[in-house]
């Protein structure tokens, strides 16, 4: 892996999931425990695919062509649908919304209620079982 890896996952960069069907989706995601972290709930089908075929593949890469930085991460595994927890959630938002909650889309603090859980809101959760990392970044012309 050509760049620090864990560090590259806690930027609130944009993952994109697929799943069988074949799905894809773009998706705000948490990189704590060495897997990824992602909400769902009835409002998807992605509890259901991965609970029809776990198989799980996700990017994550950046391309910024004026300052030459691509980056890439791509992980396949197993997905696995575990209990909402509100103190990940709060972790995961804050990481994308910022620390000050009062300022966020009410659909974005509901997720931190009590009762979150109680409207179906789970977790995914990819443990990697295979993860490349590719430092692609090239040096960009001075004018």
């Amino acid at each position: 892996m050509d760049f620090d890896v864990d560090e590259f996952l806690q930027a609130p960069l944009t993952a994109r999931v697929a799943t069988s069907g074949p799905t894809v989706r773009p998706t705000w995601f948490l990189w704590e425990e060495r897997a990824f972290w992602i909400l769902t709930g009835p409002w998807s089908r992605l509890a259901a695919h991965v609970e029809a075929d776990a198989r799980v593949a996700l990017t994550v890469d950046v391309c910024d062509v004026t300052s030459g930085l691509v980056r890439q991460v791509i992980a396949r595994g197993r997905g696995e649908i575990v209990p909402f927890d509100v103190a990940r959630g709060r972790r995961k938002l804050t990481r994308y919304l910022g620390p000050d909650e009062s300022l966020w889309d009410t659909r974005f603090r509901d997720y931190l209620t009590a009762g979150s859980a109680g409207r179906g809101t789970v977790w995914l959760r990819i443990r990697p079982e295979r993860m490349t990392a590719t430092d692609l970044s090239y040096r960009v012309p001075a004018e």
